[in-house]
């Protein structure tokens, strides 16, 4: 569809022969319509014909949903198979020693199917407990969006179809299920009268679920879990004026509630050091790797040609012998590592001696910067991370203005993650981020907007045979050799429509850091309103309304006055794409992501020839792949703004989209508990904002019907929905102004209320549950709850409508704390931690622990003690085998390079 906007646009340009592509177009209509009756009373004569030759019918659908679901067969059976095989890419969350063991998911049996009853009886709190917020989220949003789906037929198939079937439109086949075959102006009432239902219940479940959220919001900020974070306890004020940069005024201003405060520094000579010697140690373990590689082949091949062999070593005569002596007893002085300081003209150095001169230079200078910057006499930033006693005392000051002047001291942050600090955006003041946010939210309207024009490039190149007959001064392409014709219309479009998607949520996230946003978090946030407008623009309207105006060019071109009668009868047709899109969606997203082979060969791959060193082999082995909530949760919204926009037009979709999004949900389901990691921590704040573009679809949906009603001069239905309309805004308005603050702040009355709660508990002897195991059978032994030390429920069992009617009441904060991790982790800073927390990266930087392989020569125990003089290196725990192939210790992954995550 993106093609034809490419191509419409290109309607202006002029032939070599005077002719604009719009006359060829109109020639070409005019000699359809001598062709085509339709000087008859019915307007739609025309577009009925067109519509049959040329609108997805059941025989379209069917050719979609079978090789879709032979496709789908074949990615699961791939994937039953290979799960058994590959422990490391589709169980890896259930042994990896990079995770804490309260981290790791148990394991499923290891038969083909015998898994599938314990993995049903996993609870989706599971991820809540073992992995994130924002996993836990995903899943309940998938979850919901399929209920919302499936309530949706059950209250539009009862009633829209046999209104639809029986409405003498003349459609056939889908197009009869759909809002196009109704003609009987009042019957239009049975469609607003639905929709009041329907989008009713839409935005019902909105407000459930954020009530939902905040509840669970509330008792997971304030667990013991995260309440005892240095991060929940630490505000960052960005736009800090410069006589605020002063450690004594920000303590009179924060008086005895402040603990600790970090002054940002401009750390760009240091951060360039750093980088420096953190890239020449690298280099150095690599050449050392090599070296010791080198020599270790070749003592194998001597000991195979001639039995050599040698005597025991003595490590501290060779310690002190010259350095490389022993590694020369097997590799010649002109075979050891070198490299040119200049490319190809630059010198020729032995890399192992230059690497360790280099070292001997920058570590002295980076400790000495280091500690002048700890010491507060580097260069101030306007930011400041400021560490208060206890969680309440953080967040008073988040929720208070700081400053007298507009714009300074703000915008706040409370929570932000050392790890997930874009520092360079501290040192933007207010006015830089108010230009920033201006040309970044600019830019990015325009490339949502504009899109098309490349996507429609690529999309004429996979057509230019289409092109060619209606535009024939191009018929020279013709010329072209058949294998360059081919591989220009077939395999170049593929490929650039693949760079250019994958190209998207780059630019997205980089225009988000470029805005301003302080953290990873921010920039998950910012990319997902992007991400979701463009979905919604890109691959929902203009493919629906170029679907619809397609479908009824020729008609439109014959007779202009029909083209409002032509597009409502059209538009509804529409909707027969979105109904193979999701059964495309549906089956081989879920299929696709289960089997994950892009991510198998990658990993297989790359491993082979890019893991030169223990290092990159154990990085490679422990990193998790992670899902980046902003460009995740959009597509999935989008897929349920379609259904729900599409719920009256045409309800056949609603079907479709039940089990497709069940079946995604059913995917990320298993990738979440045993499959990928979470690396930005947005609070699950992605989840109510995937709420509120949701009812995207509501409005879409009521507008496109009165715009129907509108084309169809149905007056009353109009009326109707035109006060639907207004009456949703306002609900909507309220809603949002009344969950807005209890999105961004944590209420006192809570905090005092779950110290008084936490008092109790510790005064009962009852074990934590958690401390049992983290089995599925602890987890499985409540419906709900991973612990069972909080004493009975604060409410009665409720039956299934209670509780939906009822979120205040059964989900609100003293249920919900039940569900949330409890004795999960010790959470403890060690002094020097602490107090490095929210410096710069580069000041906190610790020289870097060199890894290299043991060899039996003893090689890699003498480049050890050399090159430990200058820098720290070790060959414990990684080696070779008989074949002389390089290998690390897997069974406990935990090297000497290992290091424990801290929670802040």
């Amino acid at each position: 569809m993106d093609m034809l906007d490419a191509f419409n646009s290109a309607i202006q340009r002029r032939s070599p022969s005077g002719l604009t592509l719009r006359h060829v177009i109109e020639r070409r209509a005019f000699s359809f319509c001598e062709k085509t009756d339709v000087a008859g009373d019915n307007p739609d004569a025309g577009s009925a014909q067109d519509a049959e030759s040329n609108n997805p019918s059941l025989s379209a659908f069917l050719s979609t949903l079978v090789p879709t679901f032979l496709l789908a067969l074949v990615f699961v059976t791939l994937f039953l198979l290979l799960r058994r095989k590959f422990k490391r890419n589709y169980e890896p969350r259930t042994f990896l020693g990079s995770l804490r063991p309260q981290e790791r998911t148990p394991s499923l049996p290891n038969g083909l199917f015998n898994w599938f009853g314990t993995f049903s009886k996993v609870p989706d709190s599971f991820v809540l407990n073992h992995q994130s917020l924002d996993g836990f989220l995903l899943l309940r949003y998938l979850k919901v969006a399929s209920a919302t789906c499936l309530v949706g037929c059950c209250i539009t198939w009862p009633v829209l179809f046999p209104i639809n079937i029986t409405g003498k439109g003349g459609q056939k086949e889908l197009d009869l299920l759909s809002f196009g075959n109704v003609v009987d102006k009042n019957r239009y009432y049975a469609h607003v009268f639905i929709a009041w239902i329907f989008f009713g219940f839409v935005f019902y479940m909105v407000a459930r679920e954020s009530i939902y959220y905040v509840n669970l919001r509330q008792a997971y900020l304030l667990s013991p879990l995260y309440a005892n974070r240095m991060s929940s306890r630490t505000v960052l004020f960005t736009s800090v004026p410069n006589e605020y940069l002063d450690e004594g005024i920000l303590r009179r201003m924060f008086r005895k509630h402040l603990k600790n405060l970090w002054i940002a520094n401009d750390c760009e000579e240091i951060e360039q050091l750093v980088e420096e010697r953190d890239k020449v140690a690298m280099k150095l373990e690599a050449a050392e790797t090599m070296l010791i590689k080198l020599a270790n082949a070749n003592r194998i091949k001597a000991t195979k040609k001639d039995g050599r062999t040698d005597g025991p070593l003595d490590i501290a005569a060779e310690a002190n012998g010259e350095s490389g002596s022993v590694a020369a007893k097997w590799v010649p002085t002109k075979k050891r590592p070198t490299h040119r300081l200049k490319p190809i003209v630059g010198k020729k150095v032995d890399t192992i001696n230059w690497c360790r001169s280099e070292l001997e230079r920058l570590i002295p200078k980076i400790d000495a910067l280091q500690a002048t910057h700890r010491a507060g006499n580097g260069k101030f930033i306007p930011s400041v991370f400021v560490e208060f006693h206890h969680q309440s005392e953080a967040q008073s000051a988040f929720q208070s203005l700081s400053h007298h002047h507009a714009l300074h001291m703000a915008p706040r942050f409370i929570g932000v993650n050392p790890d997930e600090v874009i520092w360079k955006n501290l040192k933007i003041n207010w006015a830089s981020r108010v230009v920033r946010n201006i040309l970044t939210t600019t830019f990015v309207i325009l490339l949502i907007v504009f899109w098309s024009i490349p996507v429609g490039f690529v999309g004429i190149l996979s057509n230019i045979n289409s092109l060619i007959r209606l535009a024939p001064w191009l018929e020279w392409l013709h010329k072209i050799p058949d294998v360059i014709f081919g591989v220009v219309q077939g395999l170049l479009p593929a490929v650039l429509l693949a760079v250019l998607m994958a190209l998207l949520p780059i630019i997205l996230r980089l225009m988000a850091k470029l805005s301003g946003a302080p953290s990873l978090s921010a920039v998950e946030l910012r990319t997902q309103n992007s991400y979701f407008g463009f979905q919604v623009v890109q691959v929902f309207l203009i493919t629906t309304l170029t679907s619809a105006a397609s479908a009824s060019v020729t008609s439109i071109l014959c007779k202009p006055g029909d083209a409002p009668n032509l597009l409502a009868t059209n538009l509804p047709k529409a909707s027969n794409f979105y109904i193979s899109y999701f059964v495309l969606q549906g089956l081989t997203i879920s299929s696709g992501a289960l089997l994950g082979i892009a991510g198998l060969v990658l990993f297989k791959l790359l491993s082979k020839f890019l893991d030169t060193t223990p290092r990159k082999m154990y990085k490679r082995w422990s990193t998790l792949s992670a899902l980046g909530w902003g460009t995740v949760f959009p597509v999935y919204t989008n897929l349920t703004v379609i259904a729900i926009t599409y719920s009256i037009i045409a309800p056949l979709v609603l079907g479709f989209a039940t089990i497709g999004l069940y079946l995604i949900y059913l995917a990320y389901r298993y990738n979440l508990l045993f499959v990928v990691n979470s690396s930005v921590d947005t609070k699950g704040l992605v989840y109510p904002r995937a709420l509120q573009q949701t009812t995207t679809g509501a409005y879409l949906a009521i507008i496109c019907l009165i715009g129907l009603f509108g084309i169809k001069q149905a007056p009353g239905p109009i009326v109707l929905m035109v006060v639907f309309l207004i009456f949703i805004i306002l609900f909507h308005v309220s809603l949002n102004s009344a969950l807005e603050p209890l999105l961004k702040y944590l209420p006192k009355s809570l905090e005092a209320e779950e110290e008084s709660l936490l008092a109790a508990e510790e005064s009962s002897s009852a074990p934590n549950s958690m401390d049992k195991g983290n089995g599925f059978a602890a987890v499985n032994s409540t419906d709900s709850s991973p612990t069972q030390d909080l004493g009975p429920a604060p409410h009665k069992k409720p039956n299934f409508i209670t509780k939906f009617l009822r979120p205040d009441l059964y989900t609100d904060y003293h249920t919900l704390r039940r569900l949330v991790p409890r004795g999960f982790a010790d959470i403890s800073y060690d002094p020097v931690v602490e107090r490095d927390a929210y410096y710069h990266p580069s000041i906190s930087s610790q020289t870097p622990l060199l890894w290299v392989p043991r060899d039996v020569g003893g090689v890699s125990r003498q480049e050890c003690r050399h090159s430990g003089r200058v820098i720290p290196m070790t060959d414990e725990g990684a080696g070779f085998d008989e074949k002389g192939k390089l290998v690390w210790d897997q069974e406990t992954a935990r090297p000497p390079i290992w290091q424990e995550k801290i929670y802040y």
